[in-house]
């Protein structure tokens, strides 16, 4: 069993990132430029928009991030979006999610201009993906992707086996592992008996959301198993008070695999480095 190690493979991106960066402004051009949305003050959204902005000045890129009360409207955040979309100096925009309960999400998705959307999520982009056209891709899915070249993981003729079909990751990886010529397989809550798929799959792209759903007896020897889930656990022998958990039982899945993802460590770090090449793409283009 081997690692797929997110944080390595992200810090190899992040140099070549970098280099693009630093030849940019050799020729006189600005660096490219990220804004973040954040409404409220939910910890988990906190700590990833300030670990994004982190990532941007790591990288070379300029980085905004507009802080805003819960209580905004959903009309005047949408103003906000406006005035960033108009913004010639602003190259991505992203609206962290979740939103306030009264606000319109898929509304806010699509005011932002597809031309800034480095997340991904508008509608357009994601019709743009689904028919292979270059475009922004959903940065976990183009994270997940990057990590498997990295590590030479084949893909052609292989089944592969998700489990989840949110429009974040499921969908639009299910899109991405058939043009890498991989047959896919879509596993969801309605699936009768998702191991019947699982053991046949050669790689397993676990996105369900329930802390160590697959376990080892639901794959076969040699699998390569790609964890995207992140839940915190109450764990009263920390010092925090809980555990991050994945999708996947480590202990029993791991020996079984010939590679595996850790978490953390494994696709959160990936996730963050797709939205930096989305948006060194926005400014290339």
């Amino acid at each position: 069993m081997k690692i797929l190690n997110g944080i390595e493979v992200s810090k190899s991106l992040k140099q070549e990132i970098k280099s693009k960066v630093d030849a940019l402004k050799l020729t006189g051009k600005r660096a490219p430029h990220l804004a973040a949305i954040l409404v409220g003050s939910d910890g988990a959204s906190m700590t990833y928009v300030n670990a994004k902005a982190k990532d941007c000045e790591e990288v070379g890129f300029d980085s905004t991030v507009l802080r805003l009360e819960a209580t905004i409207s959903e009309e005047d955040l949408l103003k906000e979006v406006i005035k960033i979309n108009q913004n010639t100096e602003i190259d991505g925009l992203i609206v962290q999610l979740p939103l306030p309960k009264h606000i319109n999400e898929k509304k806010v998705t699509e005011t932002i201009s597809y031309k800034k959307d480095v997340d991904g999520f508008h509608p357009m982009n994601v019709g743009l993906m689904f028919k292979g056209i270059k475009t922004f891709l959903p940065a976990t899915p183009f994270g997940i992707i990057k990590m498997l070249a990295h590590y030479k993981i084949e893909t052609a003729g292989k089944h592969c086996v998700i489990i989840g079909r949110s429009d974040i990751v499921g969908k639009p990886m299910s899109a991405l592992m058939l043009q890498q010529n991989a047959t896919v397989t879509v596993c969801h809550s309605r699936t009768p008996d998702v191991s019947y798929f699982t053991k046949q799959a050669d790689i397993i792209i676990a996105a369900v959301g329930i802390p160590e759903y697959l376990t080892g007896d639901m794959i076969k020897e040699g699998a390569v198993v790609v964890d995207v889930g992140i839940t915190r656990v109450e764990d009263a022998s920390t010092k925090s008070g809980y555990k991050l958990k994945g999708d996947v039982h480590f202990e029993s899945v791991a020996p079984k695999c010939s590679w595996i993802t850790p978490v953390p460590g494994g696709v959160g770090p990936m996730t963050r480095v797709g939205l930096l090449l989305n948006t060194l793409q926005a400014i290339e283009a």
